[in-house]
């Protein structure tokens, strides 16, 4: 183990990671020059069209300093807030971590959030400035002596708390510098960790997993104690589940014939094909241990390693297939979507529109555009999605309940408390006033400022469902997408909300109810029923149109019935005929509009719920 060197690359978003990692993957050969392609650890297509990652990446790399080799264990981590929970699974399974910050922005809100992490896990942590490329002389040398530069490399040292001397300057993009960081893992980041039960088992950490369509699910693992061989029987502890092992191997970093191997060891990092095909069976942050055939259980008491924190989510949405037939088929993505993603929380949920369908819980809004394209690109799922929601808590005459649908609010009740965050913005110090302006349409409260180098730290409360609206456009648009955010779960406070509920023909319609801020609620009731008044087809009745809180009309639209003129072949004569008919077509779409019922199709309904 003395050899072996685990480490992660955090940042905030878009600073760097994946191409810095490309380099190492050169630097040591792990990957052939004729399949090396850019971000080559983002397997999702996803990632490569957007440029960020979503999904964590394990590799393992031969590296040889000084005529001494080593094998290092690198995952490469997401950078966005709302892949928080990603970062802090890698982070259990490592020693090590390169802290990179971008030379042309600086310290940026995640990479706080992130130093925090690793620094509370007891990580060694290397500080790292990259995109140096930027600040080349005309003779192609580096300025060492520019301001900027300066500025940020004191900031990092500060954070870190070392001196400027160590901390490292490379370009992901050109490899200045990489191997001189490289090696310093190699120096700085202690072997891996034991953490011995004291009995000798075999224990490893699943850190993450995937599914297989032959192997059943891939339990990404990290072995604390003993070592697993590849005809063990295993038994996950916090589920029970005993399985016989498929296949075992390392990440080169994708699987192939060349990292299956028949043993892995404790300190290293591997894949285990566990052969279990019940997705609900293998969960992150699970103790994988070795089954006792002859006493068909484990040889003696294994106590599990410390899994992770529960996933916290922030955001609820429902999802409804758009074909009722294709059900089975959506909850069979999100079954293989939770194993590869443990954040997620997804419950049965019923509509009366829409049919059957899931309530899901996600970190924030990017987790849930995500998760929605995945599920429509890997399954080919077509879905239709209500509008995200936060918890409440509802105090009710007899006790406390929870609620994310408004339409699910008690008729009585007490109070509705609403979940406050904390959040931390970072810019440039000139558009200060355009974010303080954000007070009074997002609710913020309790708002200081900090000074950090030339920007300006912003932080202040705010309720959650503001965070979930468009907030994060509009803060992009103020700054011309030069400010970063990250945000924590602060409490519950009392919220001055009204439940707004949407009626066609008189009737309410299920999954279109919201919650709306008091002195706001008539602006925005109105913009719903605008809308949905350009939606909905017109039909041969007078379909009203209406939004309804505190047990009143606060707005109000009507789409007018289709007129047929029944009278058109009439020529001259009597006007009493035209009259007759006229009449008769009056009662008519009387008796219709008694018997019918408005039916909002799936595709109105996906229009209505867009931004």
């Amino acid at each position: 183990m003395e050899n072996i060197r685990n480490f992660v690359i955090i940042a905030h978003i878009d600073h760097g990671k994946s191409t810095l990692a490309d380099r190492f993957l050169e630097i040591t050969g792990t990957v052939d020059k004729r399949k090396m392609k850019e971000q080559f650890l983002d397997q999702l297509d996803l990632e490569r069209e957007r440029g960020i990652t979503i999904k964590m990446a394990p590799v393992r790399m031969k590296y040889e300093v000084e005529g001494k080799s080593f094998i290092l264990n690198l995952i490469d981590t997401p950078g966005h807030s709302d892949f928080s929970y990603e970062v802090s699974r890698a982070l259990e399974a490592v020693e090590g971590a390169i802290l990179l910050v971008d030379a042309t922005q600086g310290i940026q809100a995640q990479t706080l959030a992130n130093f925090r992490f690793a620094k509370a896990t007891g990580l060694k942590i290397i500080g790292a400035i990259n995109k140096i490329d930027l600040f080349k002389n005309n003779d192609g040398t580096i300025n060492f002596n520019d301001e900027r530069l300066n500025l940020i490399t004191k900031e990092l040292a500060r954070l870190i708390g070392v001196s400027e001397s160590e901390i490292f300057f490379v370009s992901g993009k050109t490899g200045e510098g990489t191997e001189e960081l490289l090696r310093e893992v190699v120096k700085k980041v202690p072997p891996p960790k034991t953490k011995s039960s004291g009995a000798g088992n075999t224990r490893a950490l699943i850190f993450d997993s995937f599914y297989d369509d032959h192997k059943g699910v891939i339990a990404s693992v990290r072995v604390f104690e003993g070592v697993i061989n590849w005809n063990d029987d295993i038994r996950l502890i916090a589920t029970n589940t005993r399985s016989k092992i498929k296949e075992i191997g390392y990440f080169f970093p994708e699987l192939s014939s060349i990292g299956k191997q028949e043993e892995i060891s404790s300190g290293e990092i591997g894949y285990v094909a566990t052969g279990i095909r019940d997705p609900e069976k293998v969960k992150i942050g699970d103790t994988l241990v070795q089954f006792d055939k002859t006493k068909q259980q484990s040889s003696v008491k294994v106590e599990p390693l410390a899994g992770y924190k529960e996933p916290n989510p922030v955001v609820f949405v429902s999802f409804y297939p758009e074909e009722n037939d294709d059900y089975e088929l959506l909850e069979k993505g999100f079954q293989k979507l939770h194993l590869n993603d443990a954040a997620l929380l997804i419950e049965p949920d019923q509509n009366e529109v829409l049919g059957r369908g899931f309530k899901v819980g996600f970190l924030g809004k990017l987790h849930f555009e995500i998760t929605a394209e995945r599920l429509r690109r890997e399954f080919k799922v077509q879905t239709v999605n209500t509008f995200p929601s936060v918890l409440y808590k509802i105090k009710t005459t007899t006790r406390w309940v929870e609620i994310v649908k408004p339409e699910d609010l008690p008729k009585e009740y007490h109070e509705i408390m609403e979940p406050i965050i904390v959040i931390n913005i970072i810019l440039p110090r000139e558009y200060l006033s355009s974010v303080v302006a954000f007070q009074e349409n997002f609710r913020l409260s309790s708002i200081t400022t900090e000074t950090i180098g030339d920007r300006v730290k912003f932080s202040a409360q705010m309720p959650l469902a503001e965070l979930v609206s468009d907030f994060d456009d509009q803060l992009k648009s103020a700054t011309h997408g030069l400010a970063s955010f990250s945000y924590e779960l602060l409490g519950y406070e009392k919220a001055n909300v009204v439940r707004t509920d949407i009626l066609v023909s008189h009737e309410i319609i299920p999954g279109l109810s919201r919650f709306f801020p008091r002195d706001s609620v008539e602006y925005e009731a109105r913009a719903m029923v605008v809308k949905l008044k350009k939606l909905l087809p017109r039909q041969q009745f007078n379909q009203p149109i209406q939004a309804q809180a505190d047990g009143r009309i606060i707005a109000r639209d009507d789409i007018p019935a289709l007129r047929k003129d029944v009278t058109g072949y009439l020529y001259g004569g009597d006007r009493t005929r035209k009259m007759k008919l006229w009449k008769k077509q009056q009662r008519g779409k009387k008796k219709l509009n008694e018997r019918s019922k408005v039916q909002i199709s799936p595709e109105t309904f996906k229009e209505l719920l867009k931004k």
